[in-house]
């Protein structure tokens, strides 16, 4: 028994390569855009991300180091009586006024000496800040008389969109 092929004209196949060709083009076309707007979308999630990382850095500058313990100055030293003053001022205070205001005669050694060891913690960033020469204030102070550190997440400033600027740049002085 012979088997009868069904044969198709030369036209009728070529229209049927041709029809599978534009469907794979048509389908192929299809993904390329799908990946692009999955990549759009993936690169919006980047920026998000890189946003939130940036922020929770900035954050992190305010906490304490995790090594660093909690510094108290002994009481009735000359470092807590000068801490004392400055809170009671609510400003940095000059070495020479601080030294007016813990009863000291203002003399070289004993700038010096006050001075080098407000320095020190000024340095490292604990307790005490050097905004001037000689002059020294409150890190607790400096962060609005609220310690920064205890309350960083509960502040939402944080997270505020900036401001756009609306004047012009400040005039030069001459």
């Amino acid at each position: 028994m012979e088997k009868d092929f069904h044969t198709f004209p030369i036209d009728t196949q070529f229209s049927i390569c041709h029809y599978c060709h534009m469907q794979l083009q048509r389908e192929i076309d299809r993904r390329i855009e799908k990946k692009k707007q999955d990549i759009s979308e993936l690169e919006r999630q980047l920026g998000e991300a890189r946003a939130y990382l940036l922020a929770l850095v900035d954050t992190a500058k305010w906490l304490p180091k995790s090594g660093d313990k909690e510094v108290t100055l002994r009481p009735g030293s000359d470092l807590a009586r000068a801490r004392d003053f400055i809170k009671v001022h609510g400003r940095p205070q000059h070495v020479a006024d601080i030294l007016k205001g813990l009863g000291k005669e203002v003399n070289k050694p004993n700038r010096i000496s006050l001075s080098g060891s407000l320095g020190g913690y000024a340095r490292k960033g604990i307790i005490f800040t050097k905004p001037a020469p000689n002059t020294f204030g409150l890190i607790e102070l400096e962060n609005g008389g609220e310690n920064k550190s205890e309350d960083a997440f509960d502040q939402p400033d944080v997270f505020e969109p900036v401001r756009p600027i609306t004047q012009g740049p400040p005039p030069r002085p001459k």
